[in-house]
């Protein structure tokens, strides 16, 4: 997508609420359809759930998420336009999170409180998947069983931790999608 628009939350207490989307090259927010199919596979853990919204650009999939019952959601962004968009958003909805105004990269060096949902959506000429996985991982942002949303370009090609567990997938146009289950690594290897 490129060009100011809107984009409308999918279900939840915010169904059919419309976000405002800034007009940015290169913003591609999550489809209608690969986040209706998404929130299916979350339903049963979304409730209650920590969720990080990394790489948040619209922070549809955080908005989605605090839609449907989310206990919190972390919003991370570097474009100053998505962030004053983001929290206008926001705003304008009453739904409570945090945004955090920073590059992905560079935020998740700190470590802090494990999340249980992580929504992990780089812009793709990043190619950040591997090195944000592997921070995820090594900083404690995890928890135990947590679950990853992976979208990435149709057929690239990156490194997850061997401890991330395909649960279901899918496709979209150009665009692959994947939730994995983290199991805890194991002690002897």
């Amino acid at each position: 997508m490129n060009g100011s628009g809107r984009i409308r939350v999918i279900g939840g207490n915010l169904r059919n609420s419309r976000l405002e989307v800034p007009d940015l090259p290169g913003l591609r927010p999550t489809s209608d359809r690969v986040r209706e199919t998404l929130f299916n596979w979350l339903q049963p853990v979304i409730s209650g759930a920590r969720c990080l919204d990394l790489y948040a650009g619209t922070g549809a999939l955080g908005i989605e998420a605090l839609s449907r019952g989310a206990g919190m959601v972390t919003f991370v962004e570097r474009e100053p336009k998505l962030v004053a968009a983001l929290k206008a958003n926001l705003a304008r909805l009453k739904a409570e999170a945090r945004v955090v105004a920073d590059d992905a990269a560079r935020w998740l060096k700190a470590g802090g409180k494990p999340f249980d949902v992580v929504f992990m959506d780089p812009p793709f000429a990043d190619d950040a998947w591997a090195e944000a996985a592997l921070r995820l991982e090594e900083a404690g942002w995890l928890a135990a069983d947590a679950w990853i949303y992976v979208e990435s370009p149709r057929g690239a090609s990156f490194d997850l931790p061997a401890n991330w567990l395909p649960h279901r997938q899918g496709q979209a146009g150009e665009v692959a999608y994947a939730l994995y289950r983290r199991t805890p690594a194991d002690p002897l290897s």
